[in-house]
């Protein structure tokens, strides 16, 4: 068996579960992507133990030891996690009867029965600190080569679970590995297994890719096996391209591609990156075409909200996630429509109203769907959509500035002063008010009192 000692003490956790696990008569392996992530350079936020023995047990006394929550338990898997601060700490039992197996090849056949080598790495721990690395598979040689394979026949790996096929793509894109030529006529096998996957799966890694730092490296080569015809055929629809004589419109799938991407570089984080991919969801159903303008795609944000909520929902999203992408979807053409022309302020007050709190998420939408084969184009119509962005910032600093008041109220002022209602008492704290804002004293309250009474002599013989 491929045994490596590490001569570097582990993590002071993992030297507590060892002897946990050795008081209890087990063995104990971290396993997966925990020790993928560590062999790799990478911080990892869950810890997944293999236990040989009672793995719920296991969890509820390390629980116990080290502080950490409620232990959420399933028997019937001999499996169970605890939250420890921010880190999940899962421990599972092994996959098969070892009454008849040794140590090592009960290990073997668990981590033979893993998705990827990548992810069936093993390290024994013990509580003297050093943790032997236990990689019968050859993990640790493909984490060397960038190789993404799997440690049993490709066809068995995916059919005995189609979601596979979608952490296969997101594991190439997200550690830049090659997947082994075995594993594609795989994955077509198997993908018509997707339709009967549990849709709370299916939504979770579609976010994880979305997370991705280039979402398209995954979602491509997804289209190209034939998935969207399993699980999202509204996205399938999207490719293609169409001409009449001079008029053309563009592969709107490919072009929600970049649009994804972009929203990534910009900073956008996992809904926007959703609403991104679905913003155009409807062009395929509201496509026209006119001999004169062309194609026209009218009404595709009203209907491609209703759809990209459907969507979220049949992926078990939450539905404040399912929401938000559905607002996202509705407006994402009203900040584009206003670049390029002059914006009064009543129509970027409009726009702020109406995007609220999610203002910032719905500009980096719309900036990511500039996109367009003709760089000219797109350098001018970034153009535009900045200035409208620069806009927004003037009007917000300025209705910023209208709604500013001086912390000296007006009652206060008038009995201070000895004084009836009447245009002295804006004219003072007009004068406070320019204090402030140019900078002369703080926006504090004992400041402006303080300036009050400095001032308050040669402004009560103002005549008003």
């Amino acid at each position: 068996m491929n045994e490596i000692v590490i001569k570097k003490k582990n993590p002071k956790v993992w030297c507590q579960l060892a002897q946990i696990a050795e008081e209890n008569g087990m063995a104990l392996y971290a396993v997966g992507g925990t020790l993928r992530d560590w062999l790799m350079g990478k911080e990892s936020k869950d810890d997944d133990f293999l236990a040989l023995g009672d793995a719920v047990l296991m969890a509820n006394k390390a629980s116990a030891a080290l502080n950490g929550s409620k232990v959420v338990e399933f028997p019937r898997f001999n499996t169970a996690f605890f939250m420890l601060d921010d880190v999940k700490m899962e421990f599972t039992g092994l996959r098969i009867n070892i009454e008849n197996s040794s140590e090592s090849e009960a290990v073997t056949e668990d981590l033979r029965r893993r998705d990827f080598t990548i992810n069936a790495v093993s390290a024994r721990l013990n509580a003297g600190g050093e943790i032997t690395l236990f990689d019968p598979i050859g993990g640790i040689d493909d984490i060397k080569k960038g190789l993404l394979r799997t440690p049993m026949e490709a066809e068995t790996i995916f059919k005995d679970d189609p979601v596979r096929i979608l952490r296969a793509f997101r594991f190439a894109a997200q550690f830049k590995l090659k997947i082994h030529p075995f594993i594609p006529p795989a994955m077509k096998a198997a993908v018509e297994g997707l339709k009967n996957t549990a849709w709370e799966r299916i939504g979770e890694e579609f976010l994880k890719i979305l997370a991705l730092p280039k979402p398209s490296l995954a979602l491509k080569p997804m289209f190209d096996i034939g998935v969207y015809d399993q699980i999202l055929p509204e996205l399938s629809c999207l490719s293609g391209v169409e001409r009449h004589g001079r008029h053309h419109h563009k592969d709107v799938f490919l072009h929600t591609l970049k649009v994804v991407d972009n929203a990534a570089v910009s900073g956008g984080d996992v809904v926007t990156r959703f609403a991104a991919l679905f913003h155009d969801i409807a062009k395929p159903l509201t496509k026209k075409f006119d001999q004169e303008t062309g194609y026209t795609f009218h009404g595709h944000e009203d209907l491609g909200s209703r759809m990209v909520y459907q969507i979220a929902m049949r992926l078990r999203l939450p539905r404040e996630t399912a929401k938000l992408a559905q607002k996202l979807t509705l407006m994402h053409m009203r900040p584009v429509n206003l670049a390029g022309t002059e914006v009064t302020d009543s129509a970027i007050r409009r726009l702020m109203t109406q995007a609220g709190d999610d203002l910032d998420r719905l500009l980096i939408l719309c900036r990511a769907d500039i996109t367009s084969g003709d760089q000219r184009k797109v350098k001018q119509y970034l153009k535009n959509f900045d200035f409208m962005v620069q806009r927004t910032g003037e009007v917000s600093d300025k209705d910023e500035m209208l709604a500013f008041q001086s912390p000296l109220r007006g009652g206060e002022i008038m009995e201070l002063c000895g004084i009836e209602p009447g245009p002295l008492v804006g004219k003072i704290k007009k004068a406070i008010e320019e204090a402030i804002l140019s900078g002369e004293i703080p926006n504090e309250y004992d400041a402006a009192k303080e300036y009050f009474f400095l001032h308050k002599e040669e402004w009560l013989k103002v005549k008003v």
